[in-house]
């Protein structure tokens, strides 16, 4: 949890992960959700990372303090500032720039106008306290404690002390050879004259500096740093000397940087991995010059995966099989109690890749009729009889505004099905579609090949394959 072994994780994973030495790219994108890690102490290729000290946000000390500073308990969670250090990394989520406080660890106190920090693909939070607090445990994606033996942990926050930070304590670990018991033994000796060692013995000063690490220091790692473990997704014991530690984080945030962003927003979306084969199919079913025969040939290719994809996502159980060869074989059952439900009319496009993966499936169907921004009207439905028992497919190639979606999964909740057994399979979707039907509905999970741009004032996905009914069923506009 020290500097040292921060540093030592940040540059091994540098190394495996190089940045630009400025962190930032040439020409930033738009605003994204960034990875923020806690370190109680990583990078991706071509991804910009920003590391910042949760001792940046001391509070700034009185003079009154200053006066009795070898009584102060810097490792005491009151010594931070934890709700400017809130304020910071909410800004820095939310692709604001946002300015660090600039704190003298020789003078305590705050200087100047601080350094600004501008928002990047990864953040790295770094501090002995950065777990105790669950409001910022709750803004991290990754919370990680390096575990480190006691005796290394005060021989690194001397040398972190008197190297780093400019405190007068010098050739502390060559005089004083000594275990951390044995500085427990000789607190009661000199705590009665701490206040002569202080002001007449300046030789005495890495003695009382390891007396107040007993003091202070020692009770508060037991106090609120080792309970604060618990909360921890990995604990990395050796600290940067890991290296299966590092490499298992390593390939953890490069399949997350690798997620659309709304993907870390929403854990119950889905994007299929993308491929050139998928580009490519995508490619075709875009453009406006593809003939109908060749969308229709490539857009079922594209629902074939989707629905495949989908099916992955069922509960199943383990099973053992005996093959031909008499060997036996781990399986797993996936679960039979499921039907497709398809939005009319571009939701029965779907229906045939889901009946040639799941023989005999039930599909009920759905047609919801609207106009823009004035809401949806059911016209009708025929739904399976034991619907409610049922995980659902929910089949409509394309998500726009998310309104059709809502109407359609009120319906099934109203019959019944339990939220968490749906899944909707998109072609395509739009961040405005997403977001309306994950903040209503969290449990369910959507699953789609690519989410597009944006929605254009007509509610139409940007950039989108047109209107999918009239191409994939030939008919016009106007039909």
């Amino acid at each position: 949890m020290d500097s040292e072994t921060s540093s030592t994780l940040n540059n091994n994973i540098k190394n495996h992960l190089p940045v630009q030495s400025n962190g930032l790219r040439s020409a930033p994108d738009p605003p994204k959700q960034p990875f923020v890690i806690d370190f109680q102490f990583p990078d991706a290729e071509n991804a910009s990372v920003k590391v910042w000290l949760e001792d940046s946000f001391y509070h700034s000390l009185s003079d009154d303090t200053l006066t009795q500073v070898y009584d102060y308990n810097f490792d005491h969670p009151d010594a931070f500032n934890t709700e400017l250090l809130l304020s910071c990394m909410e800004k820095l989520k939310n692709g604001r720039a946002v300015n660090i406080p600039n704190y003298d660890f020789q003078n305590h106190k705050r200087i100047g106008p601080g350094w600004e920090v501008n928002p990047s693909d990864i953040i790295i939070l770094e501090g002995i306290l950065v777990l105790h607090d669950p409001r910022v445990r709750d803004l991290m994606n990754m919370k990680i404690f390096v575990d480190t033996d006691s005796d290394l942990r005060l021989a690194r926050r001397i040398q972190r002390d008197t190297v780093e930070r400019g405190r007068n304590i010098q050739n502390v670990l060559d005089q004083f050879q000594l275990n951390i018991d044995k500085y427990f033994q000789l607190w009661n000796y000199y705590s009665t004259n701490l206040s002569n060692m202080v002001f007449r013995y300046s030789s005495f000063q890495p003695v009382i500096y390891n007396l107040q690490y007993a003091r202070s220091v020692k009770p508060s790692f037991e106090e609120f740093i080792l309970p604060s473990k618990k909360y921890a997704d990995v604990i990395i014991p050796r600290g940067g000397d890991n290296d299966v530690a590092i490499d298992l984080i390593i390939q953890h945030i490069r399949a997350k940087l690798g997620q659309h962003h709304l993907c870390k927003i929403y854990p119950n979306v889905s994007v299929i991995h993308s491929t050139f084969q998928m580009r490519g199919m995508h490619t075709l079913v875009r453009d406006v010059k593809t003939t109908k025969h060749d969308f229709v040939f490539y857009a079922d290719r594209l629902i074939r995966l989707v629905v495949e994809h989908g099916l992955g996502h069922l509960p199943f159980t383990e099973k053992q099989i005996t093959t031909p060869t008499g060997s036996v074989y781990p399986g797993v059952v996936f679960c039979k109690r499921l039907c497709g439900v398809s939005v009319i009319r571009s939701g029965e496009s779907m229906e045939n890749a889901l009946r040639a993966c799941c023989k005999g499936i039930k599909i009920g169907k759905i047609l919801i009729h609207g106009e823009g921004n004035n809401g949806r009207q059911l016209i009708y439905e025929k739904l399976p009889a034991d619907i409610s028992s049922r995980h659902v497919l929910l089949l409509d190639p394309v998500l726009a505004s998310g309104n059709s979606a809502v109407k359609a999964i009120n319906l099934l909740l109203s019959k019944g099905v339990v939220e968490s057994n749906i899944i909707f399979l998109n072609l395509i979707a739009a961040p405005q579609g997403i977001h309306v039907v994950c903040k209503k509905f969290p449990k369910l999970k959507i699953v789609t090949s690519e989410i597009d741009a944006t929605l254009d004032v007509d509610l139409r996905v940007i950039p989108g394959m047109g209107e999918f009914g009239d191409r994939y069923f030939g008919t016009n506009n106007e039909a």
